[in-house]
This record gives structure tokens, C-alpha cells and sequence, in this order.
């Protein structure tokens, strides 16, 4: 929790006003779901945790487990529908260094392996420039303000 604490105050300034990175507080965060259902990843660098990140088969799109309003819990389609990359977090001193993409890797090739074709997943401003670089595409911006403070979001996919 203290790498998603020090990534989401510290990655995302320059992105976001102080008071929209207070407010993403409220709809950032762990969903035990996928530590529960196995999909979720730590990434370590000489023995120390520097990365983490998931995916999941359930249509929760994104958020942590405090984030109200939402959670769904169904099991996804892989025939008909995209697997989720969810709660991707690098320390902010080990930013820029190829954990987060080895992490998205790692999730996209679980969920192919689950018969997959696709991942969606819900991007930050200081995240999509990672997404888009490796092959996500922007369907869909929203901003949420259930923290407060509009924070602005993208709905981004890729099709393997």
C-alpha cells in the first residue's frame, strides 16, 4: 500500500492540481478481489517491492476496495468481452525504468492465457502515456468526482 500511497501523490503531479490528486485518493487503490482471485503481481528489484499490478476476469473496471459505487463482481466473458488491467502502481524512484511495462506484460499474457482477446483498463493522465505506448487506445474520457475534485480518466483498450 505505501508503493500506491508514494505513486499516486508523487506521479501524478504535473498531471493533476493538488486537489485532484487528493480527490483520485478516492477512487485509486487495491481491490482485494484480485489478490483473492490470483491476478495480482508485485514486481521486485534486488529483493525490494518496486511495482505492482494486475488484471482481472471480473467487469470491475477500476478502483480499490474503499471506492464506493464501484464494484462488479460478475465474471467477464472472454468470448465476448475485455479482460481488466487494474491497479498499476511503480515507486515513484524506480519510475521510468520498465517495471510498469514489464508488469502490463506480464497481465496481458495471463489473460490471453485465459482466452482473452482484449484488455480495457482505466488510465490516469500520468498513466496513459505508458498505455498508449504499448498499443492501448483511448475509447472513451470521463472525470470522476467522488473524491471531491474532478479527476480526469481514460477508458483505454487494446486487442491482442
Amino acid at each position: 500500500m505505501a508503493i500506491m500511497d508514494a505513486a499516486i501523490g508523487t506521479l501524478q503531479q504535473g498531471f493533476l492540481d493538488p486537489a485532484q490528486i487528493e480527490s483520485s485518493r478516492a477512487v485509486m487503490g487495491l481491490d482485494r478481489q484480485l489478490v483473492d482471485d490470483g491476478t495480482y503481481f508485485a514486481a521486485e528489484l534486488d529483493g525490494e517491492i518496486v511495482g505492482c499490478g494486475g488484471w482481472s476476469r471480473r467487469a470491475t473496471l477500476y478502483g480499490g476496495d474503499h471506492s464506493a459505487g464501484l464494484r462488479e463482481p460478475r465474471l467477464l466473458d472472454p468470448a465476448s468481452e475485455a479482460a481488466r488491467v487494474r491497479a498499476m502502481y511503480t515507486h515513484p524512484a524506480f519510475a521510468r525504468r520498465g517495471i510498469g511495462r514489464a508488469l502490463l506484460a506480464h497481465c496481458e499474457a495471463q489473460a490471453r492465457k485465459e482466452g482473452f482477446a482484449s484488455c480495457e483498463l482505466m488510465g490516469t493522465r500520468s498513466g496513459e502515456p505508458l498505455y498508449e505506448v504499448a498499443g492501448y487506445q483511448v475509447i472513451e474520457r470521463i472525470e470522476d468526482d467522488r473524491g471531491g475534485a474532478p479527476v480526469p480518466l481514460a477508458r483505454m483498450r487494446k486487442a491482442f
